[in-house]
């Protein structure tokens, strides 16, 4: 049984080894005994892309569901055990995968794959009405918490509902709807669980201070007897035009503390050449202080008090370029938005200076190697690029990916994709001021 293949790259003297187990498990494990820690990381290749119409949240439901106890360890036991064991951990969910970690002091480790195998194995021998309830009412919090009452809070929902339209697998997000959420039967959890929380369908990766030997003999002991599970559908089709073919709009009048321009534009898939270049390009336009829209927007003209522009990088859909533009007192879009199509058509039409090549590639290789010099970070990337690309080793040599990108292509990709034609915008008003004053006077109320 154990691991059949094992393969071997490097970046920057970073390695990582691969093994599969008899039940289909994958394994990463990467040596790294800078610290005496060890991060543990586990993607479910399921995501709300995998989900249908009249079910949406329930990957997200699942995140939560998997620290409600298992056969072994009831109620909140898996966050007592790690965090006393001085761990520390969590969850999360996207449109294209679940994944959950902890990081241990290394004489912890086994602790973390016990625990991790043990709801992987045994999370329907708790799973009950109770804690299916008592779950569907944190996520419905967390949704009103994060998305419905705080200003600009349901902008991604719309946003990306417009760049993805009907029926497209991620036209509705992770977060799921309250009535779906409030439709959804045990039976319902239990086959998701079924079909999605299998050994086959997973990445595990363990980073840091850690004896592959001994590591790898945990892991066979505690998830080599889970049965693996083939009722798995592929997600739906992702696949769009390049462009949206014309200009999205929604105009939202509600409490927002002040005007806003925000725009999703269709870029590249992750895991292309061209998705880097739209990386690079999105850096020099928007990437923090020293970019062409705060100068612009924020320093020069002072419509704006700040101006980004970042991608959300996908692999089954195309990745989103995110404009957020927050507008200054006073000033309204149209102005903003004139700006910046300004400044996006002299970029398509010119392309960057070699200083702004140097320094976008530069920022980007820092916020890379930064993410790989942590044992957290660089156990998610090799999850990542395991479970989106089949191939951990491509983790190891992302950042250089990026630096072989040119002005080229970084123009190209510009001229083809940053466009009226090519994006949902979202514009946000303001309620009147007396409107506001009161809705003001009543939140204080509510907080005291």
């Amino acid at each position: 049984m154990g691991h059949t293949a094992t393969a071997q790259a490097g970046s920057g003297g970073l390695t990582a080894t691969e093994h599969r187990l008899a039940n289909g498990l994958r394994v990463v494990l990467s040596e790294d005994h800078l610290t005496p820690v060890a991060a543990v990381c586990l993607w479910y290749d399921v995501g709300s892309r995998h989900e249908v119409k009249g079910r949406t949240g329930l990957a997200h439901l699942f995140e939560h569901l998997m620290f409600q106890g298992s056969a072994s360890v009831p109620g909140n036991g898996h966050f007592e055990l790690v965090q006393g064991a001085g761990g520390s951990l969590n969850g999360t969910t996207s449109f294209e995968r679940t994944n959950y970690f902890e990081t241990m002091p290394a004489h912890q480790l086994e602790l973390a794959l016990w625990l991790e195998a043990d709801r992987m194995g045994s999370l329907l021998a708790a799973l009950d009405e109770e804690s299916m309830e008592n779950q569907r009412d944190v996520v419905k919090n967390e949704r009103r918490q994060r998305y419905d009452n705080v200003p600009y809070g349901t902008a991604f929902e719309r946003l990306t509902a417009m760049a993805y339209p009907e029926p497209h697998p991620y036209h509705h997000t992770p977060i799921g709807s309250m009535a779906d959420l409030d439709a959804a039967s045990l039976e319902d959890a239990r086959a998701f669980f079924r079909t999605y929380y299998a050994p086959n369908n997973a990445v595990l990766s363990v980073v840091g201070d850690i004896d592959p030997e001994q590591t790898l003999a945990w892991i066979e002991k505690y998830f080599g007897s889970i049965p693996a599970h083939d009722g798995k559908q592929p997600p739906r089709d992702g696949t769009l035009p390049d462009t949206m073919g014309g200009q999205l709009r929604e105009e939202i009048t509600e409490d927002v503390p002040a005007r806003a321009l925000m725009a999703a534009y269709r870029l590249p898939h992750d895991g292309t050449r061209e998705c880097d270049a739209a990386d690079v390009a999105l850096t020099v336009l928007g990437g923090g202080e020293s970019s062409r829209l705060h100068n612009r927007l924020v320093r020069r003209d002072q419509t704006a008090v700040a101006a980004s522009f970042g991608i959300l990088r996908l692999a089954g859909a195309p990745s989103l370029g995110w404009l957020d533009v927050k507008a200054s007192s006073g000033v309204e879009v149209p102005a903003i938005e004139a700006a910046v199509d300004e400044e996006l058509a002299r970029f398509a039409a010119e392309g960057p200076t070699a200083e702004e090549m140097e320094r976008a590639q530069a920022q980007l290789e820092r916020e890379w190697l930064d993410r790989l010099g942590t044992v957290a970070g660089r156990a998610d990337e090799l999850c990542r690029f395991a479970v989106l690309f089949g191939d951990p080793q491509l983790a190891l040599t992302a950042v250089q990916r990026v630096l072989e990108v040119t002005a080229e292509e970084v123009q190209a990709v510009a001229a083809a994709r940053l466009r009226p034609d090519n994006r949902a915008v979202l514009v946000y008003e303001p309620l009147a001021a007396d409107d506001s004053d009161a809705n003001e006077n009543e939140n204080e109320g509510a907080e005291q």
